[in-house]
């Protein structure tokens, strides 16, 4: 299938590695001009190296640097098509171990950076032939993930930004969708699984098996098979496809709805 994504224009945030740089390759792959965001500056231009893309370093938790990064990424590729609002979850712990410091900085990173991203970008998506901006949330919206409080509050608000941007601009052409990740082999995957272990006393590979065991599919989801779904969604090849909650999941969901 045709995805009609060459010479499209896109930006993916917190795309040095896992599921954002595997969903930059890949529209790389397909034939968009991609810019890719990071807040690690070495980790960052090596993934762009690789890419041939644009890297524009920031923390998307501070507040004027996501206008920054959108209005880089626009100079650099000429305007803007494609948006993928992605950042690092927030730290794993119980409800009584964060105070309201804590929360703010959920907020910032987890829901915030998605409205000032989008909020930026909409001149430029407004003048697209094929506007598509796609959130990066967690299955944790639909079924909550223990120990990840912080991230199973926060991550239903994008949700809630997500579908109502959705219906709002929808007559604009403007299309808005959300994965759903489950569990995937990413560096925070294995930190939080690090964060099990250490808790429970026992190793990263024990706590993946585990988990595994709960998976229809029998194992965690590589970056790639996240990309292929959110490749697809940003497409023009899903011109039909807009305000979609989208479980990448393996089955991990128990739910019908």
């Amino acid at each position: 299938m045709d995805l009609k994504l060459a010479g499209l224009r896109a930006l993916v945030t917190g795309a040095s590695s896992g599921l954002g740089y595997a969903t930059a390759s890949l529209l790389a792959a397909e034939g968009a001009k991609v810019a890719i965001n990071g807040r690690d500056p070495a980790k960052l231009a090596a993934a762009a190296s690789s890419l041939g893309a644009s890297a524009l370093a920031g923390d998307l938790a501070e507040a004027g640097v996501a206008e920054g990064i959108v209005a880089e990424a626009a100079e650099a590729l000429g305007g803007l098509d494609l948006l993928v609002c992605n950042a690092g979850g927030p730290p794993p712990g119980s409800f009584e171990s964060f105070g309201d410091e804590a929360w703010a900085k959920a907020v910032d990173l987890s829901f915030m950076s998605a409205v000032r991203l989008i909020r930026a970008a909409l001149p430029h998506l407004r003048r697209s032939r094929a506007a598509s901006v796609l959130t990066v949330t967690s299955l944790s919206v639909k079924q909550p993930i223990a120990n990840l409080i912080l991230s199973n509050a926060v991550r239903s608000a994008t949700i809630g930004l997500t579908k109502s941007l959705a219906l709002e601009l929808g007559h604009e052409g403007i299309r808005f969708n959300s994965i759903l990740p489950g569990w995937t082999e990413t560096e925070r995957a294995v930190k939080l699984l690090a964060s099990a272990a250490a808790a429970k006393g026992t190793s990263v590979e024990e706590e993946k098996a585990a988990r595994a065991r709960d998976f229809p599919l029998g194992r965690m989801a590589r970056p790639e098979e996240f990309a292929n779904v959110a490749v697809f969604l940003l497409s023009p090849a899903a011109s039909y496809v807009t305000g979609s909650m989208v479980a990448v999941d393996g089955g991990a969901y128990k739910g019908t709805l």
